[in-house]
């Protein structure tokens, strides 16, 4: 008879090798389960709310006169991209970092501006998680003036969460900014929205 220590990494082996009974549950690679990142499986923010958000504050900021002024006058100015401020009840903050990437890389390989790394991300996130109300965080500006970027780009994420007896819905309110550093002239703003829901059949 075999020990019981020894039958459950059998399993175990089993499982990671995707060698399991039916019915059983498994790890997959997106590769394996086509359509697997197309439904939704929280309240959260996944990627394909990040792309949507993010595609549509992209289309409004290079619609804009701003980004018109870029692309004529190629004098590609500097910019810096700081985090979005999670003002929801929702655990977001590393989806927000992913999509300021995202935003980043967009700028990066656009040709229209010259991209300001701004360092330490992280720990401005969490400054910014830390205070209350409306407003964009002033000291940004000052960091701006001191990396040498003529705009920086930031924002805020709100929600509201509404619940029954059997549903959830978590709305998204998602603003962005950009400031011109000189002027702290707000040059471009949009807010996106969508919707995440949990709905008991």
């Amino acid at each position: 008879m075999q020990h019981p220590l020894s039958l459950a990494i059998l399993a175990l082996s089993l499982s990671a090798a995707g060698c399991v009974e039916e019915g059983s549950a498994s790890y997959v690679r997106g590769s394996q389960a086509p359509g697997i990142d197309d439904a939704a499986m929280g309240t959260g923010m996944d990627r394909h709310d990040i792309a949507q958000a993010l595609h549509e504050n992209l289309k409004s900021l290079m619609s804009a006169p701003v980004a018109a002024g870029w692309a004529a006058s190629h004098s590609m100015p500097a910019l810096a991209v700081y985090p979005l401020s999670n003002e929801t009840s929702e655990h977001i903050d590393s989806q927000l970092k992913a999509l300021l990437s995202d935003a980043e890389t967009y700028f990066v390989n656009s040709g229209l501006v010259k991209v300001v790394s701004v360092e330490r991300q992280g720990q401005m996130m969490d400054e910014v998680g830390k205070q209350q109300g409306g407003g964009f965080d002033p000291r940004y500006m000052e960091r701006s003036r001191q990396i040498g970027a003529k705009y920086y780009l930031t924002g805020k994420v709100f929600s509201a969460d509404e619940r029954t007896s059997d549903a959830r819905r978590v709305q998204y309110f998602m603003f962005m900014q950009l400031i011109e550093v000189g002027t702290s002239a707000v040059v471009w703003q949009n807010k996106t929205h969508f919707t995440k829901a949990l709905v008991r059949e």
